[in-house]
């Protein structure tokens, strides 16, 4: 059995909640390796609803900062309208200055991991993910067009960096395909806790969907199954119909039925929410959507040679060496490039851009 928290929140008043999710949740912090993982899925203002609210950052930065831990990182790698843009994604949602100085560009340094071979059998992961002692995950209460709703399991796409993200989309190539891709992206390293910002939360087809409702929630649990199952009943979805919480459960990751686990707080479903197709067709099935995700898939990185002093900065962060210096000057192998842009983000000329 698991625990998931529902506890009333205001922007203005979050102390209590997060206080109590401390309170339930404890996570050892002392000394250690702490990452806080906003959803940041793109340069855009907070009030549009589309990133975890500043308000809700700064809250778990100051409450951990009382922890006293070893090191804190703030961070996470932005989707597919704004690759190569973590920091500028970070400064304009107002989550840089949440960070209270502990931001770190977690796209700029990756390690290479096996990945389900059904899928690609390498995926590059930020190092910042695999060297932290406690992850912190904080996800925002959304809908999405392809696995409903984005949630604690979604929230870990963005351990990827890079355009990796789109190209998994494309390689899925179904929506029953991507919800188990989804789970397995996951398990590369489970996060520790998970808080939500259900203060103001998304209807519609998101993730980055208009339609916004006044929820007033924060939530919060140990186990990314049950809080996602709790978040899908007040949606007013039947958790048991999506497959990424069939599949997590299957491999033994927690239990999505909230009626097996304890819900500390009140579980009313939310009046005529308004939810995407179940079968993932708002994504899958749109032409547009669908050729826009193919053109992500095939940014590589271009160097700017009025721009790029041959320091060899890119080869030598490059995880899976797809650049070499060919007169003077680095070049990309495209049949090798994962599409992380790691080279991108750690040029110091910023003399790489996306074409």
């Amino acid at each position: 059995m698991s625990k998931v928290m529902i506890h009333p929140a205001t922007y203005e008043n979050l102390g209590e909640a997060i206080d109590r999710a401390f309170e339930l949740f404890p996570v050892a912090l002392e000394g250690k390796n702490v990452l806080i993982k906003p959803n940041v899925l793109r340069a855009t203002n907070a009030e549009e609803g589309v990133v975890t609210h500043p308000a809700v950052l700064r809250a778990v930065v100051e409450r951990v900062l009382k922890s006293k831990p070893g090191s804190l990182i703030v961070g996470d790698n932005t989707g597919m309208m704004s690759y190569g843009a973590n920091e500028e994604s970070f400064k304009k949602t107002g989550l840089m200055e949440a960070a209270m100085g502990y931001y770190k560009n977690i796209g700029n340094d990756s390690l290479n991991l096996s990945f389900n071979p059904d899928f690609v059998p390498i995926v590059s992961v930020s190092r910042a993910v695999l060297d932290a002692d406690v992850i912190i995950s904080l996800p925002k209460f959304k809908t999405h067009g392809l696995t409903v709703l984005t949630g604690a399991i979604k929230n870990s796409y963005g351990v990827l960096p890079g355009a990796q993200k789109a190209r998994l989309h494309k390689i899925a190539g179904s929506p029953e395909r991507f919800h188990e891709l989804v789970v397995d992206v996951f398990r590369l390293r489970v996060p520790d806790f998970f808080l939500v910002d259900a203060v103001v939360g998304m209807e519609g087809n998101g993730p980055a969907s208009p339609d916004l409702r006044d929820i007033g929630l924060i939530l919060a649990s140990d186990n990314a199954v049950a809080l996602d199952g709790v978040i899908a009943t007040l949606m007013g979805c039947d958790p048991g119909l999506l497959r990424f919480l069939q599949k997590a459960q299957e491999m033994g990751l927690g239990e999505y039925n909230p009626n097996v686990n304890e819900i500390i707080g009140q579980l009313n479903p939310i009046k005529d929410f308004k939810l995407p197709p179940l079968g993932g067709e708002a994504i899958h099935h749109n032409e547009v959507i669908q050729d826009f995700l193919h053109q992500r898939t095939l940014i590589r990185p271009k160097i700017d040679p009025e721009l790029c002093t041959s320091c060899g900065t890119c080869i030598d962060q490059c995880p899976v060496s797809a650049l070499s210096m060919t007169d003077d000057l680095p070049e990309v192998d495209p049949e090798i490039c994962i599409t992380c842009f790691c080279c991108q983000e750690m040029c110091p000329e910023k003399a790489i851009e996306l074409k």
